[in-house]
């Protein structure tokens, strides 16, 4: 799909247009008053406030309709500027344009309005020249937004749009907005039974059902295999702490807005963990380390929690808890450069086989203007933040620096992934900390005999496995590979009265051979069955008649095909272990 942002005239063209929605919302809703309405990488929107009138999905279309009306008009779009004074005498009847007014420096900026017809709005522009050049558009839905971002604020209603130049573009992206809509992880978790959110047990807050379980458990394990065959010792560590533990670890005042509200109990103070390393902290320290004893890399597959705003939650991908992929690297500072290619090995490993192909690598650095956001040694983040770019530089891994972007104790590797749907995102990152070790006053004993401050490194491979569900999910489409499907197999008879007995042996050899495999025996018609399977994404379909019970064969469909092969039980037992063992992608 297009980026708006990346073209100007689109983004002009799409200005323009939030601007011919807010016209056409002031006829069809008279009392209407507008906060702001950009353009955005997806076309634009409009926040409106309609007091007690509602705007439906149904709406939009008569919202279309009256928009149609006023690009015909075409009227010209000219631009006045204001002084503070005439600006604030114009909209004083908008407290929302008010509001907007009495922040402008109109000495730094001039304060300038866009008027077309009989509607006139408060804006920078720039804009088209004629409402007759905005034809080709679509209102895509409507949604709440608090006034401000602020949920203590009034919720607002905000309508998206996108807009081009001609009718092959818009139809073009309309397309591939379907086409995202059918990889919409939400919607596939829905279909293929993966999770379910309630709000009565809280916005952000995933179940897991059976099949879901079945996926976290594979990705789980998988990683937890890989972190094991290089020397990682896992831990289990409670799911929340005392409030000492991360103003100790500086989270308090750096990371507080992000965390659940503080609990207290018997006089103690708790919060919900939104991270795992001060844990991880107090296990290192717990005993006396030699420098032999380094690297000790600790790890483990840790349920957080972190507070996200009910309007920047989506699915599984942000959520208010979530399952890190964490570990932690206590070694030595001449140890860095081989941990941390070891690290960056592991991604590299671990996107070959998940087939993960679209990424990229960020180095995130501080802002050394800010002296809030990040813990104040100037000789520390020099050291760690030229150890990393001389590690990157050394593996010959290209990249590019965020400045303002580092966590507060230490610069970070992000690796930005593209997914099907949306815009790109972190999906593992690699964080160097030279702080938490001295504020734990972590130490081991050097070979002179002398106790030295460990480094640490940071890293989380699949960032969290809820993320990575969402992403594998659309980038598949559902469509799992074997190794990762929650049901591998599903066994259909022909007729329940003749081969049901048949089919439930077959099933039972499957099972013997760990392949998760159903039976699915219902009194219902071959195709009906059979069309059911294909929607449930199941990898192979097992159609069992009197040929294959009197031959002691089984006859087999993959997903998306009606080509049938016939092979032995052992014969397909084979074929699929094998794919799951070299864990295969499906086409």
């Amino acid at each position: 799909m297009i980026n708006i942002k990346e073209n100007e005239r689109l983004t002009m063209l799409n200005h323009s247009c939030a601007h011919l929605l807010a016209q056409a919302v002031q006829h069809l809703y008279p009392n209407a008053k507008f906060w702001v309405g950009p353009a955005i990488e997806e076309g634009f929107y409009y926040d409106i406030d309609l007091g007690d009138e509602v705007i439906k999905e149904e709406d939009l279309e008569k919202i279309e309709k009256e928009m149609k009306k006023c690009s015909k008009d075409g009227k010209r779009i000219y631009r006045e500027e204001l002084t503070k004074e005439e600006a604030l005498e114009k909209f004083k009847d908008d407290p929302y344009k008010i509001d907007l007014i009495s922040r402008m420096d109109s000495e730094k900026e001039p304060i300038s309005c866009y008027t077309q017809g009989d509607f006139t709005d408060l804006c920078r522009g720039p804009h088209v020249e004629s409402t007759k050049e905005i034809k080709y558009f679509k209102l895509l839905k409507v949604s709440g937004a608090y006034w401000k971002g602020d949920s203590k604020n009034k919720m607002l209603q905000r309508i998206y749009g996108i807009c081009f130049e001609n009718e092959e573009d818009l139809q073009e992206h309309l397309k591939a907005l379907a086409e995202a809509q059918e990889r919409d992880h939400r919607k596939l978790g829905k279909d293929l039974k993966i999770f379910l959110i309630d709000d009565l047990v809280g916005k952000g807050l995933p179940m897991y059902l059976p099949n879901g379980f079945i996926l976290w458990n594979e990705l789980e394990n998988y990683i937890r295999n890989k972190e094991l065959e290089r020397g990682y010792q896992h831990v289990l560590t409670p799911p929340l702490g005392n409030v000492d533990l991360y103003k100790t670890s500086g989270h308090w005042d750096h990371y507080q807005d992000a965390m659940f509200p503080k609990m207290e109990v018997e006089g103690e103070e708790f919060v919900l963990r939104p991270m795992n390393c001060p844990h991880h902290m107090i296990i290192y320290g717990n005993e006396i380390h030699s420098y032999r004893d380094l690297p000790i890399r600790i790890a483990e597959i840790a349920r957080d929690a972190r507070f996200e705003t009910s309007g920047s939650l989506k699915g599984i991908e942000r959520v208010r808890t979530f399952c890190q992929n964490d570990s932690h690297i206590f070694c030595t500072p001449e140890q860095i450069e081989q941990e941390f290619k070891g690290v960056v090995d592991l991604i590299l490993e671990v996107y070959k086989e998940m087939g993960i192909h679209e990424y990229r690598f960020e180095l995130s650095l501080r802002d050394p203007e800010d002296k809030i956001k990040y813990h104040q040694d100037d000789k520390m983040w020099n050291m760690a933040e030229d150890k990393l770019r001389e590690v990157l530089n050394d593996l010959n891994i290209p990249y590019i620096e965020k400045i303002g972007e580092a966590a507060f104790y230490g610069p970070k590797l992000d690796v930005q992934v593209r997914p099907a749907v949306g815009n790109e995102f972190t999906l593992s990152t690699c964080q160097l900390d030279f702080c938490l070790p001295a504020k734990f006053d972590l130490t081991y004993v050097d070979k002179d005999g002398e106790k030295k401050t460990p480094v640490v490194i940071h890293r989380a491979i699949f960032g969290s496995i809820d993320r990575t569900m969402a992403y594998y999910l659309e980038e598949t489409k559902g469509i799992l590979p074997t190794w990762l499907a929650p049901v591998q197999v599903i066994a259909i008879p022909v007729n329940s009265e003749y081969q049901g007995d048949y089919a439930k042996e077959v099933c039972e050899e499957l099972k013997k051979a760990k392949i998760r495999v159903e039976l699915d025996d219902r009194n219902e018609k071959l195709g009906y069955r059979l069309r059911e399977a294909q929607t449930m994404k199941v990898p192979y379909t097992l159609i069992l008649g009197d040929k294959e019970k009197e031959a002691k064969t089984i006859s087999y469909r993959l997903f998306g095909s009606e080509e049938t092969t016939t092979v032995s039980i052992k014969e397909f037992i084979e074929l699929i272990t094998s794919e799951i063992k070299e864990r295969k992608r499906r086409k």
